[in-house]
Parts: C-alpha cells; structure tokens; sequence
C-alpha cells in the first residue's frame, strides 16, 4: 500500500455516490481522483487529502486511480456524522467501515418480508461473469418485454462501492435496470443485503423484479491459473440462484478479439465457472454466430464438460439486431460491439433467455 498526502485542485459536484477530483500529490505527480463523499465527506479545491495511490503505482487498469482515504477540512472536530439508521457494518474491521440499513435487519422496512422470503419461484437470474455484462443482459430483456423489471444484484467479488460504476448509473437511468441490490461488503446499492441469496431474495420481493442478474462490480482479478480469479463468483451465482429455486442462466464470456489464448473463444474464467464450480444445472444461452465460430464454441463447451452439467438453449441474438441500449455505452476490455461482436451477442443472448423465462415458455422451468 502506497499512502501520499496532496491537495484537491479541482472537482466536480458529486453525482451518484461519486466525486471525480484532480489532486496535486506532495510526491511531487498529480493525476486524477475518486473521493465517496458517503466515506470521506465530499471535496473542494484547496482541501488536503491522504489518497491511496497503490492502483496507480502498480500500473493496473481498471482500478487504476488514486483514491481519497480522507480528507481534511477544518482540520478539528467531526469531519463526517451521517449515520444510516441500521446496524450492519460492510467493509467490516478496515478503516473505513460503513453502517447501512440492511433489507433484512429488524430496523429495515423491508424486515417482515425478508423473514418470509425464501424462494424465488422460478425467476430467471443472468449470472454474469464480468461487469460489463450487466447492461447488455438489461437491455436484451427490455428489448423483449419493457414491462419486464430488472434488478441488478452486485457481489463483492470486485469493487465494493457501486458509486464507481458509471455503466449501472447510465443504465439505471436510461430505465435498463428497475433496483439494484449491494451484497456482502459491496455497499451503495438502493437496497443492502448480507450476502447475495438475501440479495436475491430481496430482488424478487422487495424490489418486485421479473429478472435478475448478478455479477461482480467493476474490476475482476486474473490471475492466469484454474481458480484465481473473480470469474468463480458466477458458479457461485448459479448455485445460490438454484439453491433458491429460482433459473439460473449463465452468460457466456465469448470472444474472437482478445488477444489473450485463455479469454479467446469461450473465456477459462467461464469454463471453470460452470464445469467446476456451479453445482445446480443452468440454461447456457448460445448466441447465433458465424459458422466457423459456432463450431469453436460448441466445440469449447463440449470437450470443456459444460454441456453434461447445463442444458444449451439456441437465441436469436447475433443474428437479430440488438436491441436498444437507450443511449448507454459499453465496452468490455476497451472494445465496443463493433470490436468484439460475439461477446455483446453473448449476452444479449442471456437477457433473450431470462425474457424467455420471465415470459413462461415451456420447458426453460427449474423444474422442467
């Protein structure tokens, strides 16, 4: 960890939990900030602030800015007192842990339907494995039935504040994504769960959602082996959405553009998912791809043991235009559709099949 203490030289105003700075660091560099004025307070030019610059110095990209560990503004005294109203604590034991008011804690509104809740009956949830995923998946069901609402269930398998994903805030706004839902540690959603099969529980009864998706917030670690890396949190995702019974649907992380063997195809972070990790049977929703393509990755699936555990299901997408991402922007990796057209039809074939299920055609059921 790298701790440098500089001065706040410009800002904007804080919007959606977030507050982008430019700080002049005592090292000597400058560069840009993030401060969440919900842990820090938030910022104005002249203020001094101790910023955590360790993402930066390691040169990371997603997660490569500086962030404002705190702030100093009259310099005495109470610099932060906005108390939540609940009493379970999220990013627990580190410096800047944070009370939230819970769905299920007794002081929650929500409290006398979560201790009911405990099935999902039947709704279909897209487990997603990367972030940008998320707004594809909400986009395909809006495309098929706009009155379809979608919530957004975020684990703490990446970024833990969801104030820094300007994706979901687009979206939400664009009307794509109806709730959103932090659990575990993650923190900053409409509603806080404990742990995602609350946060799923609290999608289906609290935020009335028709369709789900889960997935790590942005950022995900890889580390070049079997099981390090945050694409296990999607067989994880299958798991609890079965174990909830709810329809589990995988979203496959397909590409012809990365240049990396391990991500190329169907990505080794989804194959260890759903071979290795996932325990309850998923739909495996496959895009309509080019000949060659489709042969690759039926081939992937195949030899990869994904298909003994899972049952393919044929979309549409690919082939149909996409749907409308009201205005939203989304790349994956620095590419756009046009860069990587099969992992965008990947999960728009996702949301295709969640609508599908939503929409009650037979045979897609947990049960059938």
């Amino acid at each position: 960890m790298r701790l440098v203490w500089g001065t706040v030289s410009g800002f904007l105003p804080a919007t959606g939990g977030v507050q982008r700075l430019e700080v002049l660091l005592d090292d000597g560099s400058a560069g840009p900030a993030v401060a969440y004025p919900q842990l820090s307070g938030a910022c104005h030019a002249g203020d001094r602030v101790l910023v955590n610059t360790t993402a930066v110095e390691l040169g990371l990209g997603t997660g490569g800015l500086h962030f404002v560990v705190a702030r100093v503004g009259e310099g005495e005294g109470v610099a932060l007192d906005e108390p939540s109203g609940g009493h379970i604590m999220k990013m627990r034991y580190a410096p800047l842990q944070i009370d939230v008011c819970s769905v299920e804690e007794q002081s929650s509104v929500h409290h006398e339907t979560m201790r009911s809740a405990d099935d999902l009956s039947g709704m279909p949830v897209a487990c997603c494995g990367l972030h940008s995923q998320v707004p594809l998946v909400a986009a395909a069901v809006k495309q098929a039935d706009p009155a379809l609402r979608v919530a957004y269930v975020m684990t703490d398998f990446a970024a833990l504040p969801l104030a820094l994903s300007e994706v979901i805030r687009a979206s939400v706004e664009a009307g794509l994504i109806d709730a959103t839902i932090t659990c575990g540690q993650a923190f900053g959603g409409q509603y806080e769960a404990v742990n995602v099969h609350s946060g799923l529980l609290a999608a289906r009864h609290v935020a009335n959602a028709d369709v789900a998706i889960v997935a790590i917030g942005p950022g995900v670690v890889g580390t070049a082996t079997p099981f390090g890396h945050g694409g296990v949190a999607q067989g994880e995702a299958v798991n609890a959405v079965g174990a909830l019974r709810g329809t589990p649907v995988a979203t496959l992380r397909v590409s012809f553009s990365d240049e990396r063997p391990r991500h190329r195809v169907v990505s080794h972070h989804t194959l260890t998912a759903l071979s290795r990790i996932a325990l309850a049977t998923a739909l495996i929703p496959v895009p309509l791809l080019p000949a060659a393509q489709a042969m690759e990755v039926a081939d992937v699936l195949d030899t990869s043991g994904v298909l003994r555990r899972h049952r393919r299901i044929e979309c549409g997408s690919g082939f149909a235009p996409a749907p409308d991402m009201r205005g939203v922007r989304v790349s994956t990796m620095g590419r756009g559709p046009g860069d990587d057209p099969a992992f965008f039809a990947a999960a728009f074939a996702a949301g295709e099949a969640c609508a599908r299920v939503a929409g009650g055609e037979r045979g897609l059921g947990p049960a059938e």
